[in-house]
Order: structure tokens, then sequence, then C-alpha cells
């Protein structure tokens, strides 16, 4: 399989940290930990692949403040705007590689990229608009990028299907309430697991952090990250301090190789 270079493009959750026009000591915090983009990130493997988990409203921005030049395909999670909205900015890529770029989902997530950006699917297209090839993957056991064979999980986000995604080692899980014992079991043998932790009061349709740690403890992972952080968690560096020693604060631009 090969080694694979993660980066995280974005950790917060659907409004980012800072709030517009919230000044909690945590929105306010000049830790650079603490400032997180919309959810997102970058996976790219020893062979040159290169794909992304989801494209947010900061999709551009986060394309450019890491040098992506090429992109071979996204996984999407699920169609909530603050991870499918940067969608319009592959046409960046359709020029450049000339071809459509490869949206890999399950069916609800698709038909509701099909209703988002209806105007790159009318029959008479305007010049320059995205060009999409939609895969719907939600019954696959497995499917392949190119050398890349993923491992899609079904989690649910409230009442909401929606996917997670393992390769090889690395699992990644974003907007999770609940797993199926049967989909928990695609993680055995994890040994690098990503995880929402929303905040530590109870949420209806996303991980506290509680709920996080549980399911890491439950898969033992070797290293965990937590992601889709909200302002509610706290300050990275004192949250850092309360963490067991296996489970790590994702922050943008945080990079490792598993």
């Amino acid at each position: 399989m090969g080694n694979l270079r993660i980066t995280f493009l974005g950790t917060g959750t659907s409004q980012g940290v800072p709030l517009i026009g919230c000044h909690c000591e945590v929105c306010s915090s000049t830790d650079i930990k603490d400032k997180r983009l919309r959810t997102s990130c970058l996976i790219e493997s020893d062979q040159g692949t290169v794909l992304t988990i989801d494209s947010g409203p900061d999709f551009r921005q986060q394309m450019l403040n890491y040098n992506v030049d090429r992109l071979d395909a996204i996984l999407v999670t699920h169609s909530h705007r603050d991870h499918i909205s940067g969608l319009d900015d592959v046409r960046s890529y359709n020029y450049l590689q000339d071809e459509a770029m490869h949206i890999y989902s399950n069916k609800i997530a698709l038909i509701e990229i099909k209703k988002a950006f209806a105007y790159a699917f009318s029959e008479t297209k305007y010049p320059g608009l995205p060009n999409f090839e939609l895969i719907n993957i939600e019954n696959e056991e497995t499917f392949n990028v190119k050398e890349l064979e993923i491992i899609p999980i079904e989690v649910m986000h409230y009442k909401l299907p929606i996917m997670a995604y393992r390769i090889n080692n690395f699992a990644y899980i974003t907007d999770a309430k609940t797993i199926s014992k049967e989909e928990k079991a695609k993680l055995k043998g994890v040994e690098y697991l990503v995880v929402n932790a929303l905040r530590k009061e109870e949420h209806f349709s996303h991980f506290t952090l509680g709920e996080a740690l549980a399911l890491i403890n439950e898969i033992k992972p070797k290293q965990s990250y937590l992601t889709h952080i909200s302002h509610n968690l706290g300050l990275t560096k004192d949250l850092e301090k309360e963490l067991p020693s296996n489970v790590s604060l994702a922050y943008d631009g945080l990079t490792i190789k598993v």
C-alpha cells in the first residue's frame, strides 16, 4: 500500500473558529491552534495520488495554503454545506487536468450535490463551469482511487447516513453520532483514527468529547486525532493536558505520516 501523508486542512465546525461576532476566550485566542477552518483533510500517497475528504467553504483557501496543484478525487462524507460548498472551485483542476473531478459518496449526498450545483449538470453548459463525475459507493465493500483501496464506512449524523473512510491503517470519521456494530467492525486494526469531538456537552448529531474518547478506547488505535471542534470544547492548550497519551487535538496544518 505504501505510505500516506495526511494534512488537516481544517478542523473546525460548520461556522469555523473563531465564530463571527463571538468574543469568548477561544474565539479571542491568539494561539494559532485555536484558529480552525471548516473540516477537511488532504491525503497524499507516496505514489503521487492526491485526494481530499470533503470540500467546504474554505476549499479554495485551503488548496492555495498547501499548494495543491493536482487533485485526483474528493471523498465526500455528506452534503451539508460546510462539507460541499467549495465544490465549484474544482473547475481549476478541471482546467489544469483536462478531466472531470471524481467525487465519491453515498446516493443521498450525490443527489444533493446535483441539486446544489444544478448549473453544472445542465444540458447547455456555460463555458468554465465545474465538471463532476459522481460515483456512488454506498453499497461497495471497497473502491479504488488509482492505487489506493478505500473502505467506505457508514456512520449516522443524527438520522442522516453519511460516509467515513478507511485507507489501510488510517480511518477518518467526522460528524458522527452513532456507528452500528457491523460498520464499527470495519475499523478493526486501524492504527490512526481521526474522529469528531464537537464539545463536552451532549449534542444530538455529533460525538461529544466523551463519546469520541469511548470510541477510541473501543477501537484502540495507536494514535487518534480529534477534529470538527467547536469553540465550546475549550482552549487547545488546556485540552491537551486532559487527553490520554494516544489522543491529540488536530489543528489546521497538522501533518502526519501513516
